[in-house]
């Protein structure tokens, strides 16, 4: 275990809607039962204003930091959250639960319909941003948490953060929204198609209702997250990790992996398999893909007044989200009488970049917890 690291931790559970309290839905679609999984790193404070809200990305979970048994295989930002790290578990008391939708633990459309005694599949209504944090709000009421000191998280994580100081103006002092989007460009969007057309047009998707035979969309779902690999990279780290190697020099010219950098995305595709369900895929990326707080009606009025304070991370390297991104959101905060400021950290690693070790960036996290104030 690394220096400041977090040792075993345990993912908890709880039923938090009900057929008697449902979760309603910003569609007006309903769930009978909701139930979500979190992990808490920290101690509460007496005063219960410590609490830093984790929002993970897109394929995270709610196992953020330490481990569960074995100290080699560690949560997914294991590298910011700890005694000592820039979400320094000595100082906060940290919350991270998996999104609604999702497969780890939090209901989602291969969760059983209490309704139907079956999976949802394709049933499980659309969702917004608005409504993952309708459920994180009533998992904050579970723990007894009011104010939230802030709300963190890179990329889809970033936009729920976003979107939550938007609604509830006293839900949080800070908002940290990391390689973000309020509006995802239309090349964002296609890649996001691509990734689902693969996965709906492997034979072995079966209308979503693949959980009731042997056969799943592996190869749709692996290559979906192939090619998303790809954008979460640079072209700088891609020659650093990969040059132009290849796994045996002299070998036969073929159709099979050969370069270096097709084993790895070969690697990545086959490992995604055991810790991802397609139809949560579909589902969050089209969640991301409608995301536009920004447009809605009455966003002006809504804005304005909002005492948050929001600090927008981009990476210089990150083409996914650049730093166009990060700006847009600063600027419409800021005309409407925000706190908000942009910080662009120089990092060769792409959009990734906001999972590693990026001494500026993780200083500038560390400062902005601690001290409650934005950069100047």
């Amino acid at each position: 275990m690394s220096a400041g690291g977090l040792g075993e931790v345990e993912t908890q559970d709880a039923l938090l809607f009900t057929g008697q309290e449902p979760l309603v839905l910003e569609s007006g679609a309903r769930l009978d039962e909701v139930e979500v999984a979190w992990e808490c790193y920290g101690e509460l404070n007496a005063e219960r204003s410590n609490a830093v809200f984790v929002c993970h990305a897109l394929t995270g979970d709610a196992h953020a930091a330490g481990h569960h048994g074995d100290p080699a295989r560690r949560g997914w930002w294991d590298r910011l959250i700890g005694p000592g790290r820039p979400i320094d578990t000595d100082r906060f008391f940290v919350v991270s639960p998996n999104l609604l939708g999702g497969c780890q633990g939090t209901t989602g459309p291969s969760s059983v319909n209490p309704q139907t005694g079956q999976r949802y599949g394709l049933e499980f209504p659309m969702f917004s941003v608005r409504d993952l944090n309708t459920v994180h709000r009533r998992l904050l009421d579970h723990l007894g948490i009011g104010r939230l000191h802030a709300a963190i998280g890179g990329s889809l994580g970033g936009m729920q953060a976003l979107q939550w100081a938007i609604d509830d103006p006293m839900a949080m002092e800070l908002c940290v929204a990391i390689c973000a989007s309020a509006r995802l460009s239309p090349m964002n969007i296609a890649f996001s198609t691509v990734a689902r057309e693969a996965i709906m047009r492997d034979p072995d998707f079966q209308g979503g209702r693949y959980h009731d035979s042997e056969r799943h969309p592996n190869i749709g779902l692996a290559v979906a997250r192939m090619m998303a690999h790809i954008t979460y990279l640079s072209e700088e780290s891609f020659m650093e990790k990969f040059g132009h190697e290849r796994r045996v020099d002299g070998a036969e010219p073929g159709l099979g992996p050969d370069y270096e950098v097709e084993h790895y995305l070969h690697h990545q595709g086959a490992s995604f398999l055991s810790r991802f369900d397609a139809l949560s895929y579909l589902y969050l990326t089209r969640t991301m893909d409608y995301f536009a707080p920004f447009e809605e009606e009455g966003i002006d009025a809504k804005l304005a007044g909002n005492p948050t304070k929001v600090l927008a991370i981009s990476f210089s390297s990150d083409w996914r989200f650049d730093a166009g991104h990060s700006g847009f959101i600063v600027d419409r905060l800021k005309a409407a009488g925000w706190d908000a400021e942009q910080v662009d950290v120089e990092s060769p690693w792409g959009h990734d970049s906001f999972l590693l070790d990026v001494p500026e960036y993780h200083e500038l996290v560390a400062e902005t917890l601690v001290s409650g104030e934005l950069p100047a």
